[in-house]
């Protein structure tokens, strides 16, 4: 449904709220006139990039959010835990962990009649306000939004406590961002050296299964393989990565990333999600499927290597989907990384030890190159630059997740 559907089955209290927002000039008792003043209105693209030039970092990412999914409507948990940027589980975990049950705020106390005499005695030193608990900022969150007109209640009774975005809002809000992106971003041609994995990933995942079939790998305690193993692994891969050293934090972004480098703990862990490896007491070995893999029998999708990538990393990235949604958007040319992840550090929120900058280029852009999904490239100045590939729009274009659906590995 777009705008004005929602305008039409809104109450008078709500459409009057919506134009007192965008200071409308209008009759507050005539509903069609309401809706004429509102629809005149939010359909200029100044008033909406306004609008979004205003809002905080945080409006910012629950907007993101809410932007690029197909689903028609969401529950009030849904929304609460966009808002603070977790799944419902996290946020009644935060609630528990705060030890505040959260209520309805209730009506202030009725004033006391003064002494007779009409003396009163001094009052008492105002009480501070205690700050906000994270269901009540989540609350306020959703209701700016419905202010704006970006959210609204459904109008059947199946419906009515769930919330929808109107469909036009949402192309209008992207159109508004984008041109305010894109005035910041610093384009440039094509570098003389760039970098494209495009199908790198996939044949070095068969490469770790036809070493997994041919060596015998012992497994220590902790069901982790030895330096040497992993060594020999990376030297066959086509794109060369360190063994992490003891001692420096990595958890997060999956299973084994603890123990391995970036690119190979995300081929290990598919692997091991899918059954395709398994850790014995002491061994690491095939399975079957994962013969079919090393034999050839069997070939290897980009989409679900992918789609697996997004579901790990969400954990730590929420707003993961919204992110690569931007840079496909943006990198249709060469555009240099510092000013792409400068205009998309408001959309993103630091994680532990990795600031926002580690987090964009990392952990999104550089996994973006080992999944095919960009091209990474140096100017003759040196300044480093990137662009989509056919692949990655192929993949992000075909391929939308909810902002829920994560996954944890044990």
């Amino acid at each position: 449904m777009n705008l004005a559907d929602m305008l039409c089955y809104a109450d008078i209290a709500e459409l009057t709220r919506i134009a007192e927002t965008y200071d409308c000039s209008c009759s507050s008792h005539s509903k069609n006139e309401l809706i004429q003043s509102i629809l005149s209105t939010v359909q200029r693209r100044d008033v909406l990039e306004t609008r979004v030039d205003e809002i905080t970092a945080s409006d910012l990412r629950f907007l993101n959010s809410l932007l690029f999914e197909s689903r028609a409507a969401y529950s009030l948990e849904e929304l609460k835990a966009r808002a603070l940027g977790s799944d419902p589980a996290v946020l009644r975990q935060q609630v528990l962990a705060a030890g505040v049950e959260f209520k309805p705020p209730e009506p202030p106390p009725l004033a006391k009649s003064p002494p007779k005499g009409g003396r009163t005695r001094k009052a008492k030193k105002t009480q501070e306000v205690p700050p906000m608990g994270p269901d009540e900022i989540a609350r306020h969150a959703i209701s700016r939004f419905k202010r704006f007109g970006w959210l609204f209640n459904g109008f059947s009774q199946q419906t009515r406590y769930l919330y929808q975005v109107p469909e036009d809002i949402k192309t209008r809000l992207c159109d508004a961002l984008e041109h305010k992106y894109r005035a910041s971003l610093v384009y440039t041609e094509e570098p003389p050296v760039y970098r494209d994995e495009r199908s790198l990933i996939l044949d070095d995942f068969v490469q770790f299964m036809r070493y997994v079939r041919a060596n015998d790998i012992p497994l220590t305690a902790e069901g982790v393989m030895y330096k040497r193993q992993v060594g020999q692994i990376l030297e066959l891969f086509a794109v060369h990565e360190n063994i992490p050293a003891r001692g420096g934090w990595r958890f997060g972004y999956g299973r084994r990333f603890r123990d391995y480098p970036d690119r190979f703990s995300l081929i290990y862990d598919f692997a091991y999600y899918h059954k395709l490896i398994a850790e014995q007491p002491d061994r690491l070995v095939l399975t079957e499927q994962g013969l079919g893999i090393a034999d050839g029998t069997e070939r290897m999708d980009p989409t679900g290597l992918y789609r697996f990538w997004l579901r790990v990393y969400k954990g730590a990235i929420p707003n993961l989907s919204a992110l690569i949604q931007w840079v496909m958007r943006l990198s249709s040319n060469w555009l240099t990384v510092e000013s792409l992840t400068s205009i998309l550090q408001p959309l993103v929120r630091p994680y532990y030890y990795d600031t926002q900058q580690d987090i964009l280029e990392r952990r999104v852009l550089t996994m973006m190159l080992h999944l095919g999904m960009v091209r990474w490239g140096e100017t003759a100045e040196g300044a480093n630059v990137i662009r989509i590939t056919p692949q990655g729009k192929s993949l992000i274009s075909g391929n939308t997740l909810a902002f829920e659906d994560k996954l944890v590995i044990d």
